[in-house]
């Protein structure tokens, strides 16, 4: 009988070792769940624009229509035969319709003017040749030399090929990211763990600088989170 006491008592206590093991394990479990880091990766490119729109606008002013249409026309051929000569084609300029603004027409200012009509046209020039163009508005002064007034002649850079280093930027962005997160691993004597939540962020093109808008810069920020093991 005394023996088979000291058996169930043992048996009782083997038991209640093991379930504190359980406990323990599953507390631990519980704790780790809960150990993991976010970090975020940067990528970023310094690029030059491959594709450029340019509006070139021109005016004269006067008080004989057919004459101003006429001046128009000279203004318009000169300012194309300028673009022809510094390498653009002539499929990518387009030369918009003339609008007329008729000063005595106006029911406000003074209308006190030597001229009744202004006459204006733009003529855009749409390429991936950004070397070109940009060559051509340091000339410019050409046309003055000629007669043409020149207005509104900034031109638009873009960086057309984004799509082709989305791919390419993101990998740099995981990569980055991964490289902080071991470095915080290594750091807290843990392994780092399987990525548990990943957000891809917004990609970003800008200019440079205000001096150099044919010069982009791309930049993508991915942020990761990651499990940490023991």
């Amino acid at each position: 009988m005394k023996e088979n006491r000291m058996i169930a008592a043992a048996l009782i206590a083997v038991g209640i070792a093991l379930m504190g093991l359980f406990i323990k394990a599953g507390i631990d479990n519980f704790a780790n769940k809960d150990r993991k880091v976010t970090v975020k990766g940067l990528a970023e490119r310094e690029v030059p624009a491959d594709k450029v729109t340019w509006s070139i606008g021109t005016k004269v002013t006067g008080n004989d229509l057919p004459l101003l249409y006429e001046n128009i026309n000279i203004q318009t051929d000169k300012i194309r035969r300028f673009l022809r000569q510094n390498g653009l084609d002539e499929k990518e300029i387009t030369v918009n319709p003339p609008s007329i603004s008729d000063l005595e027409a106006r029911e406000w200012g003074d209308n006190q003017k030597n001229f009744r009509y202004i006459v204006t046209t733009t003529i855009t020039v749409a390429t991936n040749k950004v070397k070109e163009v940009n060559a051509a508005i340091f000339k410019q002064a050409e046309l003055l030399k000629q007669g043409v007034a020149i207005e509104n002649s900034s031109p638009d850079y873009e960086y057309a090929s984004f799509q082709k280093m989305k791919p390419e930027m993101m990998a740099e962005a995981i990569k980055n990211a991964q490289k902080t997160a071991e470095q915080f691993a290594e750091a807290s004597n843990c392994d780092l763990g399987s990525i548990q939540t990943a957000g891809q962020g917004q990609f970003e093109i800008e200019d440079r600088d205000q001096n150099t808008p044919y010069i982009k810069k791309l930049r993508v920020v991915t942020t990761i989170t990651y499990s940490l093991d023991d």
